[in-house]
């Protein structure tokens, strides 16, 4: 038994011939399409929109957008852990704290000074 239609293989060679003449366009940016792959990419889309036997797409794009999002999400909270581990439970804070006090005792110097020559 087949895999494809009659109509899959019509908007497939269509679209082929599109692309040797260069009319061929993609949807969405409107680009001219110079890929074979994407030319038949888009004939058989065409022919799955009008309703022609086409297999399905392997692994759709939301499927594939799902699995990459969660390994994502699990490094970067790997990495988050590990570093709070090193750096210790108030390192950052106190590190910020120490920079500000020492800021201020610098401008008390800085004040006494400018108030002393101008005397």
């Amino acid at each position: 038994m087949a895999k494809y239609g009659k109509k899959a293989s019509k908007k497939v060679e269509r679209a082929m011939r599109e692309r040797k003449r260069g009319t061929l366009r993609s949807g969405r940016s409107g680009k001219k399409v110079t890929s074979r792959k994407q030319a038949i990419a888009i004939g058989l889309s065409e022919a799955r929109r009008e309703g022609d036997k086409v297999p399905a797409r392997a692994g759709g794009k939301a499927a594939k957008k799902k699995a990459s999002g969660r390994k994502s999400k699990k490094k970067k909270a790997s990495k988050r852990g590990s570093a709070r581990k090193k750096s210790g439970s108030s390192g950052s804070r106190s590190s910020s704290s120490r920079s500000g006090s020492t800021r201020r005792k610098t401008r008390g110097k800085k004040r006494a000074k400018r108030s002393k020559g101008s005397r």
